[in-house]
């Protein structure tokens, strides 16, 4: 089964999986941002086949959803011919709960200066199983299949999958794979109980250093609170090939 079933051209229809942590009556975040991402893609891939690929994906969470249908619409904001700036909105009963900022950028061979000096990761093999659906509700955390390794409380790697397409019966791009299971990185280093202090994030911010590969996707990640009600969730992400990206949040803290 699938998170997604597109009812209409710019329509989708949630599944199950689609459940929040939070509150099980609204969505998780996670898959709708996979959908803005793949939209985004497809809006590029009729307009142009000059090979643009997305360097940054920028959210803002403007609300939460109810497990119900959404719109999405694309638009250029910047048009060009070796980087343009997009942005897909994600609606529910006309109004807007997710904004996506896209950087598109003609790719060169860079294999000669490629380097990083992130650090790598154990191998999903080196971690344990994790077991998140026992911290966190949800039909989207059970949906998934976690490796984690613990450093502490706010501290933790995990490798992540999904055994479930973003879009039911449509090619989806690994980006965009990707892209509906980064959101998960607020729940794999909590600080602390989320029973009794929310943290939900306000966004999300990834980098890519290249396109994902398939497999398992790695997240190595820092969740840190300030002293006033704002905390901040950072991650390196990482394919099965190394280091791929990074990835913020900003939290708002409440006990």
């Amino acid at each position: 089964m699938a998170y997604w079933h597109r009812t209409a051209p710019h329509t989708f229809a949630p599944t199950e999986h689609v459940g929040g942590a939070w509150d099980r009556a609204t969505q998780h975040i996670a898959p709708a941002l996979g959908v803005l991402a793949h939209e985004v893609e497809r809006h590029r891939d009729a307009r142009r086949s000059d090979g643009l690929v997305v360097s940054r994906l920028s959210y803002d969470i403007l609300g939460t959803v109810p497990i119900e249908p959404i719109d999405v619409a694309v638009e250029v904001l910047r048009p060009g011919r070796t980087i343009e700036l997009v942005q897909a909105t994600a609606s529910y009963a006309g109004r807007a709960v997710v904004l996506l900022r896209a950087w598109l950028a003609e790719p060169y061979d860079t294999a000669p200066l490629a380097g990083t000096d992130l650090p790598s990761i154990p191998a999903a093999d080196e971690m344990e199983p994790w077991d998140m659906a026992g911290l966190w509700p949800g039909g989207f955390i059970a949906s998934i299949e976690v490796r984690r390794k613990e450093l502490g409380p706010g501290r933790s790697m995990v490798w992540v999958r999904t055994p479930h397409a973003l879009v039911a019966d449509e090619p989806v791009s690994r980006l965009a794979a990707v892209a509906g299971l980064v959101d998960v990185t607020n729940g794999i280093a909590v600080r602390t109980d989320p029973t009794q202090v929310a943290f939900p994030n306000l966004d999300l911010t990834a980098h890519f250093l290249h396109t994902p590969a398939e497999g398992w996707l790695g997240l190595d990640t820092t969740q840190s609170y300030g002293p006033g009600g704002i905390g901040v969730t950072s991650s390196k992400m990482h394919d099965e090939s190394g280091p791929l990206g990074t990835i913020a949040q900003t939290l708002t803290v409440r006990p």
